[in-house]
């Protein structure tokens, strides 16, 4: 147990006061009791808050000085080709099975209750509102910010970005404005493609048990467009800041690229939801549901 001291004495010198609120901790809280897992549980709020906060300070950068001049515009459209055109096989792939197989699931259900003719609608709406820009945003943080978080991981444990610094080049401007710009620019694009890919497996899924048109799954689902476009911009910053942020900030040797990159895909993914969740719901308020 720690020794009690007299807090008048505290007055006196600044070691004795920090003594003497420790002391007072310990009795209020009985310190002795609290096992490891309670002080792991505090230290992981405290690394939470923490981490918060360096992500909002590596946002603010960004704003502050990404976006001045001058532009890296060839940096740009190189990540952009690579962000954004060498995801398209991927996603276009999920993007037809994912309407394919909802189709296929639904179509029994509304049989059941008579209204089959309500599945395109149906599907249209919610591949077009929801289900197309979330899959797509998380396939996106799984293959583009896992990438970026290893990319710049590995130059940082190489020095290189230390070296660009050196060589008078701005490695922020450089290596984090162009990809995060990338990202958020290719991800909307990316999901109207997958939509309308899903909206093809939706239409050849119902064609297998019946004959419809190809207008049905387009008729209603433009009015849902925009809103769900919109949000996949937030989808695609957060991604790039998240991959960025990681990867920039990354130690420990080539064990630090591992973790950079999977916990950018984690935070990207948590991100994402939340977004989505909020989106909803100003939707909601704006009554563009």
């Amino acid at each position: 147990m720690m020794e009690v001291i007299n807090i008048d004495d505290a007055h006196h010198s600044p070691a004795k006061a920090g003594l003497v609120l420790l002391n007072k901790i310990q009795t209020l809280f009985n310190m002795d009791s609290i096992d490891k897992t309670r002080w792991a549980f505090a230290d992981h709020i405290l690394d939470f808050f923490k981490e918060t906060g360096q992500i909002n300070r590596f946002t603010g950068r960004f704003f502050s000085t990404g976006l001045k001049p001058r532009f890296e515009v060839k940096e740009l459209l190189v990540q952009c080709y690579f962000i954004g055109y060498q995801s398209l096989p991927l996603i276009g792939l999920t993007g037809f099975i994912m309407g394919l197989v909802l189709t296929m699931q639904l179509r029994p259900s509304l049989v059941s209750y008579g209204v089959e003719s309500e599945l395109p609608v149906m599907v249209g709406i919610a591949i077009v509102r929801e289900i197309g820009p979330v899959i797509t945003a998380l396939i996106f943080a799984g293959k583009i910010g896992s990438s970026i978080g290893a990319e710049l991981g590995s130059m940082k444990v190489t020095e290189q970005i230390d070296a660009m610094e050196v060589s008078g080049t701005n490695p922020f401007k450089y290596l984090v404005a162009t990809r995060v710009l990338a990202a958020t620019l290719m991800l909307p694009i990316l999901t109207i493609l997958s939509d309308a890919i899903s909206l093809f497996g939706a239409y050849v899924g119902v064609n297998i048990r019946s004959v419809t048109s190809v207008r049905l799954f387009f008729t209603q689902v433009f009015d849902s467009l925009t809103p769900a476009v919109i949000k996949t911009f937030f989808f695609g910053f957060a991604v790039g800041i998240v991959g960025c942020y990681k990867g920039y900030n990354s130690s420990k040797g080539t064990r630090g690229v591992g973790s950079s990159a999977n916990t950018a895909v984690v935070l990207a993914s948590v991100l994402i939801f939340i977004i989505d969740l909020l989106a909803v719901q100003l939707t909601d308020v704006l009554g563009l549901n």
